[in-house]
């Protein structure tokens, strides 16, 4: 297939610039933890009977990080990303070897034209259409990610052979009349002209008056919401990015054209907050500078902590001495509990979880990597729970009061409007009138569709979903009963159907009707392969481990 990818060529030089330089700089990392699953005992499991090698294993777990790569539009693997894209790497590595071995016994082999056009269209797509040869796509995609044109090879193939699979197996999906297509075009796509009564609670706030005995009251019935959890100090060092950045500047020679390259390349896609050209720029060259700086931070904060790791480690006391011994100073945290984040320091919230569960006994931390530099910790002191003194509750307990006061208002008086429109539309009234009467504010909302996303004139917290909901539960001329919502409620006026732009179905109905057969044959391969997975005995080594020690933590 790699003599193929070059015959589909006419994607050349413009990705040579604007990819490979700068992704020397901005894909550059370790493999880190998931090199520890090779290195292992060499057991590697089975997968429906068939023992796994550690060549199996190597392979499908790079074609799950190519996988992860083209799913995440370019974003090298990271166990953070991955967590928060709910992407278990373990998971899809048994996954994908079970994967290949149905497409084995379908007897789905690949030729390498095919292959070679499929993989030209994907390098193309997470290039934004610019073009790269085989050897520059390796050298600035592959190779830092400890990746080979030979796993794209095999990831390619695999992928059009995972599609056809879809193709057999799912090939009743494929039944879909015209006029069941068309049908449900309709359902999604139909209008509806409303309009809505929204009761917000901010509207209410300014109208509650507290009294001390309300207050007093309300405080000891949720005395227990106000407790402060048991909290944690830690002392730290940080090795910040930026005292590299001076040297850095210096030393990369090619950091403006790399940086103009980037520009070039992403221009405002990837920076919300970054309005000009200049801006856009500056913070390329903030990016470009911190990932170069990474390794720098880790390796003096790596010879700092060392002596903290020793047979014989110094004590907690010790800590500032040492930092002072190294030039650097130690800082103390705010309190924090768990499941919260230390204010003034920037890691996540699996660095914060291990910085909470330091203790005397196991008082530092290995470097923990942040957004803006690299930290060591140390135990400092554990808070006890407390009850705040009403001096420093008081603020968040009335304002708390007075928006659940405000709540209740908004509830109320969306039900007693409610009422009141069942007795006015029961006596003929229109809605209008009744409205007007009430002297309530009615929205005119844009004309509500199934595949509506947004709407954009109505109070913030109402979700566009609640919305659609009710309505599209409500008959055309009829008014929804009150929907309570977090901070308040609406009611839902649905007027007329709106008619369907037949014009439009027709142009639209061809490509609709494909993506439901689509839709469906995967449904169906869906149904199937699950099937599969429940009928194949896998065995995970490294799962299997993960669940043992869930359990063993679990018992104790």
């Amino acid at each position: 297939m790699i003599g193929t990818i070059r015959k589909h060529q006419q994607w050349l030089w413009a990705i040579i610039i604007t990819v490979t330089i700068a992704s020397f700089v901005l894909w550059t990392g370790n493999r880190g933890s998931r090199d520890a699953g090779m290195r292992g005992t060499g057991d590697f499991g089975s997968v429906g009977g068939e023992k796994v090698t550690k060549e199996d294993y190597i392979n499908a777990n790079n074609e799950v990080l190519l996988q992860y790569f083209f799913m995440s539009g370019g974003n090298r693997y990271s166990e953070e990303a991955a967590r928060k894209a709910n992407f278990n790497l373990e998971q899809r590595i048994y996954v994908r070897l079970l994967l290949i071995q149905k497409e084995e016994q379908y007897g789905i082999r690949v030729n390498s034209e095919k292959a070679g056009q499929f993989a030209t269209r994907m390098i193309q797509q997470i290039t934004r259409g610019n073009a790269v040869n085989a050897n520059d796509f390796s050298k600035a995609i592959l190779e830092p990610q400890g990746l080979t044109l030979e796993d794209f090879d095999r990831f390619v193939r695999h992928e059009i052979g995972i599609q056809e699979m879809i193709g057999t197996v799912g090939l009743s999906g494929q039944l879909v009349t015209p006029q069941e297509a068309q049908e449900l075009y309709r359902r999604e796509h139909q209008e509806l002209a409303a309009e809505a009564v929204i009761f917000s609670a901010s509207n209410y706030l300014a109208g509650i008056s507290v009294t001390p005995e309300a207050l007093s009251q309300f405080y000891s019935n949720r005395l227990a919401l106000y407790r402060i959890p048991e909290r944690v100090q830690v002392a730290y060092v940080r090795f910040p990015y930026t005292n590299y950045f001076a040297k850095l500047e210096k030393d990369l020679t090619n950091l403006n054209e790399t940086i103009e390259m980037n520009y070039q390349r992403l221009g405002t896609n990837k920076l919300a907050d970054a309005k000009t050209p200049e801006e856009i720029k500056a913070k390329f060259k903030e990016e470009i500078l911190r990932r170069s700086a990474d390794p720098l931070a880790k390796r003096e904060a790596g010879q700092f902590a060392d002596p903290l790791f020793d047979t014989n480690p110094p004590p907690l006391v010790d800590f500032p001495k040492l930092a002072k011994s190294k030039g650097v100073e130690v800082a103390v945290s705010a309190p924090f509990a768990a499941g919260e984040s230390p204010k003034g320091l920037d890691i996540s919230a699996d660095a914060a979880k291990l910085a909470f569960n330091l203790s005397p006994s196991e008082p530092y931390a290995q470097p923990i990597v942040g957004k803006d530099g690299i930290y060591v910790m140390a135990f400092e002191k554990r808070l006890p729970s407390e009850i705040p003194s009403w001096e420093q509750i008081k603020g968040k307990v009335t304002a708390d009061y007075k928006m659940i006061q405000a709540i209740m208002q908004a509830q109320k008086a969306g039900s007693e409007f409610s009422q009141s429109v069942s007795n006015g539309l029961a006596q003929g009234k229109t809605f209008d009138a009744i409205a007007a009467y009430a002297k309530v504010k009615v929205i005119q909302l844009p004309p509500l569709a199934l595949t509506t996303r947004e709407v954009t004139n109505i109070d913030e917290n109402v979700p566009a979903e609640t919305l659609k909901e009710v309505a599209f539960s409500t008959q055309p001329g009829k008014v929804s009963p009150f929907r309570p919502l977090r901070e308040g409620g609406l009611i839902v006026h649905v007027k007329s159907k709106l008619p369907l732009d037949d014009a439009k179905m027709k142009t639209d109905l061809p490509a609709f009707t494909a993506y439901v057969r689509q839709t469906r044959q995967r449904e169906a391969f869906d149904s199937w392969f699950r099937k599969e997975l429940e009928r194949a005995h896998i065995d995970a080594p490294a799962l299997r481990r993960q669940q043992e020690a869930v359990g063993s933590a679990a018992k104790s």
